[in-house]
């Protein structure tokens, strides 16, 4: 049972920081373009479709940042019991001493620069990912919210975040770019297989071909659903919470 979890331990340490930065950047960004738009800083100006793109883009960014790291430690943790086939016969000592003890003991064990690899598949990922990720959900929650509360309702945020399609889209879409991403990360333990992400992009697909970009979508897909929902729904509340303003309404 315990090897499904296997490499959470720096995730779950880091999921809460990550999640705040990213939400407060997408939050602040878009808040300061409507103000800088409708020059009304006390004035909450509708959102629009460019707003929103260009937040979700600038928090796809910053999420590659914190998230990059994060990323390849669990994928390395949690592949280094797969066995060694793929290196050449002159690391044939090497691999048996590889399968004798872990190549990793615990979440740090590369340079900077090691812990960003695949940063840039990454970025293909998240910036768009983030797109079909906080625009849907702005917009559904608006639409079933009532125009007399300032903010959604609890369930208003649930039915966006289980029927937003907020997570389930976003992470459906991102499926191709999350498998490229994952390869890398998981490359150069043993030796380097892809030169980037065109080249990675290139060897999937002459030896697996098109189906293997989109492998594991199903699981991604359902797991948007109840994962969205969670954090949006606390992101609100939480939002609530700290304001003060359970009872306020729009004038």
């Amino acid at each position: 049972v315990f090897g499904f979890f296997k490499g959470m331990s720096f995730p779950l340490a880091s999921i809460a920081v990550y999640n705040s930065v990213v939400f407060g950047v997408f939050s602040n960004t878009q808040r300061f373009l409507s103000q800088h738009r409708c020059r009304e800083p006390e004035a909450s100006p509708p959102h629009t479709l460019s707003d929103l793109l260009l937040a979700s883009m600038v928090a796809g960014v910053v999420s590659v940042g914190l998230g990059g790291p994060v990323d390849l430690i669990k994928i390395r943790l949690q592949m280094q019991t797969q066995p060694f086939r793929d290196a050449n016969l002159s690391l044939k000592s090497r691999a048996v001493a590889l399968r004798e003890q872990p190549v990793y003991q615990g979440p740090v064990n590369e340079g900077l620069a090691g812990v960003y690899r695949g940063a840039s598949a990454m970025l293909l990922r998240d910036v768009p990912g983030y797109c079909l990720y906080f625009i849907p959900y702005v917009f559904l929650s608006e639409w079933i919210t009532p125009e007399a509360c300032a903010g959604p309702s609890p369930c208003a945020v649930w039915a966006a975040g289980v029927n937003g399609l907020a997570g389930a889209i976003s992470w459906g879409t991102a499926t191709p770019m999350d498998v490229v991403k994952s390869r890398l990360q998981a490359d150069g333990v043993y030796l380097n297989k892809y030169k980037g992400v065109l080249d990675c992009i290139s060897q999937s697909y002459q030896k697996e071909g098109l189906k293997v970009f989109f492998r594991g979508i199903t699981v991604n897909a359902v797991r948007g659903f109840p994962m969205s929902a969670a954090m949006f729904l606390g992101y609100e509340l939480s939002l609530q919470a700290i304001r003060g303003d359970h009872a306020v309404t729009s004038p």
